[in-house]
């Protein structure tokens, strides 16, 4: 479940369980678009409501430079 200060947080613990569901790689927070990023794909999946959309179809695709102002996952 995502715990959501505002509408522009995730929880730390959802970021760590969730992968990208083309590459099964990590994904990265993007709070000021409100996106979960896979740079693997170059994809940013939404977070609508505080509920990731991972789906392909839903998701928008990014330049290969792209990605600035991400959170990392925690390790």
């Amino acid at each position: 479940m995502v715990e959501a200060t505002n509408k522009r947080d995730i929880d730390v613990k959802l970021l760590e369980l969730l992968a990208c569901p083309l590459t099964k790689g990590p994904l990265t927070w993007n709070a000021e678009r409100g996106e979960l990023v896979s740079r693997l794909a170059r994809l940013a999946y939404p977070v609508r409501d505080g509920i990731p959309v991972m789906l392909p179809s839903e998701a928008r695709q990014i330049p290969d430079e792209a990605a600035p102002k991400t959170t990392p996952s925690a390790d």
